[in-house]
């Protein structure tokens, strides 16, 4: 399901708005389920959900983004989810550090990654596995969440109930969902979607690089109202705010927006970051002026990193942190 553009106004998405995706089936897990720690650890530990709230409890607001957001906008274009804009969401997440659980096990000194399987069983280019990714060692810190509630709610099947985790700054690919075991590994961990499913390649037999933090981008609120049929907006003349929301990875501040009509770019005002992960909203005047017009949006982040006017194209379709241009008619 993809966040409905209009959606972008809330500082916070709805249970209901929330893009969502999956690989494979959303799987039926029992509310017996037991999360297990495990690989070279120096204690074992399995968790049932009441046994994790025990150990104490955060609230993140996190901006997650599907490292396909865009893909519509690349050519040629790869048959998987044709995302335009709406795989991004904002919601506040509740769980666990992962590095509580961490503590308890404690990982071998020779470890190195930590790998998060799902439930979630299929095929994916005739590989049937489990989902699953990984972290390095030094990549697991406070801020990633064994989450079992969304905006205060208990978490819906299709985000992952009962267990998922939460990479805030990254694409969502890396926050698990369904999660059923945590390994602690002394190699590189080499599942389908680490090695083959999750990288920038620009040629079929490349390995290509591998697909991790989200990148600098902005979206407009859609202003006026919608043609049915083609969605382009109509506005009526005058002076109109036009608002949309910014965000990068890693957790980097957006320093700046621009707002474009017609090729003319100026800047507009962006509010303060508030949480690390969430996205920032920005706003602009617009003196609208009858015709056809075509509105922008082009955000910079506190690293200097600054939205490309075109797609970075690669096979998979990933990471399109281009500019958005919205056609508007003013009446």
């Amino acid at each position: 399901m993809s966040l409905p553009p209009e959606a972008l106004r809330y500082d916070v998405t709805p249970l209901g708005l929330h893009y969502t995706l999956s690989h494979f089936d959303i799987p039926a897990l029992k509310p017996s389920h037991r999360l297990t720690v495990e690989g070279s650890v120096g204690r074992p530990r399995a968790f049932q959900v009441q046994e994790l709230r025990a150990l104490g409890e955060k609230t993140l607001r996190v901006t997650m983004e599907c490292a396909g957001n865009g893909r519509a906008g690349m050519a040629p274009r790869y048959p998987s989810m044709p995302w335009t804009f709406g795989a991004v969401s904002t919601a506040e997440w509740t769980g666990v550090p992962l590095q509580a659980l961490l503590d308890l096990a404690r990982p071998a000194s020779t470890a190195v990654e930590i790998a998060f399987h799902g439930a979630d069983a299929g095929f994916d280019s005739g590989v049937e596995h489990r989902f699953a990714r990984s972290l390095r060692m030094d990549e697991a810190a406070d801020d990633v969440l064994v989450a079992w509630a969304m905006n205060g709610q208990p978490l819906a099947p299709q985000h992952g109930a009962p267990l998922r985790l939460v990479v805030p700054g990254w694409f969502g690919m890396a926050s698990v969902k369904w999660l059923e075991r945590i390994e602690v590994l002394e190699r590189s961990f080499d599942g389908y979607q680490q090695l083959v499913g999750y990288r920038y390649k620009k040629q079929s037999g490349e390995k290509g690089a591998p697909v991790t933090h989200m990148k600098v981008k902005s979206l407009i609120v859609p202003p006026g109202i919608a043609d049915w049929y083609t969605r382009r907006r109509l506005v009526e003349r005058g002076s109109i705010e036009v608002e949309g929301r910014a965000w990068s990875g890693a957790g980097a501040a957006i320093a700046r927006v621009e707002f474009g009509v017609d090729g003319a770019w100026r800047d507009a005002e962006v509010e303060r970051q508030g949480a690390r992960f969430a996205w920032q909203r920005w706003r602009a005047k617009w003196e609208a002026q009858p015709g056809e017009h075509e509105l922008a949006c082009r955000a910079t982040d506190a690293g200097g990193a600054l939205q490309p006017l075109e797609p970075d194209w690669n096979i998979g379709g990933m990471g399109n942190n281009a500019v958005q241009r919205l056609p508007v008619t003013v009446r």
